[in-house]
């Protein structure tokens, strides 16, 4: 296997960050990446017979989907997958990786079950890999619930994604500064966010990354998180031509009354746009981005989204 592509020797890479030195030692309760803790995740969509399908699935406990289904009214013919964690969240010492495949002309839709709750650590650290290839044509949505880390939890997160020119990828990442209503707000020890956008032939289109350690500096600070509770980034990569028509339709807005900021920005390369949005609560900021999420898949696609679920 090409070492680029080997998620193993990924979340290796990632564990010798120099933010998680100092989070090295062994848990006493069971070994880092011991079975049980090294959950691995593969997903292939392809169109077959004129549609698109799950047709490769690969699962290793604790993460699990069990099959791919077809509920979006608005949008029937999308394949979608809930990604269920038998952990009960993220703990020390696990070692998670995701790998997402649309081939071309292909469609799918990945989210979780819920929130990836990053528990307390007193040993160790935590890993997570996600893998995307978006082929030519294709259209991904990989929209996974919000990251709370714990009070002490020590999380690293990176993800690749290989997207051809004539696709789009939609792809979310949101973090709570903690359980903010039991006293936690911004008391994890590390939590590293990397992402690395590139074409199929391995050209690169922007790197970015996000490492917060509050104990060194507090992200409390005027224009990152003094008023806000949640940050969230949504990843369009898409035609120019398709992020042109986003742009117009989704201003900047700042209500710092109602507690909501967001706004728009071209990536580098013109691999697409990034929409930021902080809020006080959770709920808000998934408002703003399902917003921005509707009017990219118009775009994009030429479907709308259905009605948000009445318990959300």
């Amino acid at each position: 296997m090409n070492r680029a592509l080997d998620p193993g020797l990924r979340l290796h890479d990632l564990s010798a960050l120099a933010e998680l030195a100092a989070y090295q030692d062994q848990p006493p309760q069971m070994a880092a990446g011991a079975p049980g803790k090294v959950g691995y995740l593969r997903l292939g969509f392809e169109r077959r017979d004129g549609r698109s399908v799950l047709a490769d699935l690969e699962r290793v406990a604790p993460l699990i989907v069990q099959q791919a289904l077809y509920w979006d009214e608005a949008m029937p013919e999308l394949p979608i997958c809930m990604v269920t964690s038998l952990g009960g969240g993220t703990l020390q010492g696990d070692r998670l990786t995701i790998v997402v495949k649309v081939g071309d002309d292909a469609c799918g839709h990945v989210t979780t079950q819920g929130a990836n709750r990053v528990h307390a650590m007193d040993a160790n650290h935590a890993l997570q890999v996600q893998e995307l290839a978006v082929g030519e044509r294709a259209y991904l949505e990989f929209l996974p619930e919000v990251t709370i880390p714990y009070g002490g939890a020590r999380f690293a997160c990176r993800t690749r994604i290989s997207v051809a020119a004539s696709a789009t990828a939609v792809v979310a990442e949101s973090v709570m500064a903690g359980r903010k209503h039991h006293g936690e707000r911004f008391i994890y020890d590390v939590l590293s966010l990397s992402t690395e956008a590139m074409r199929p032939d391995g050209t690169l289109l922007f790197t970015e990354k996000i490492l917060v350690e509050p104990a060194r500096l507090t992200p409390e600070l005027p224009g990152v998180m003094e008023h806000f509770d949640v940050f969230g980034n949504l990843l369009i990569l898409t035609p120019p031509d398709v992020a042109d028509r986003i742009a117009r339709r989704c201003p900047p807005a700042f209500d710092l009354e109602e507690g909501i900021a967001s706004g728009l920005s071209r990536l580098p390369s013109a691999a697409g746009l990034i929409f930021r949005v902080v809020g006080r609560e959770s709920h808000q900021v998934r408002a703003r981005m399902r917003e921005c999420w509707k009017v990219v898949r118009e775009e994009a696609v030429g479907r709308t989204l259905h009605a948000d679920f009445a318990w959300r």
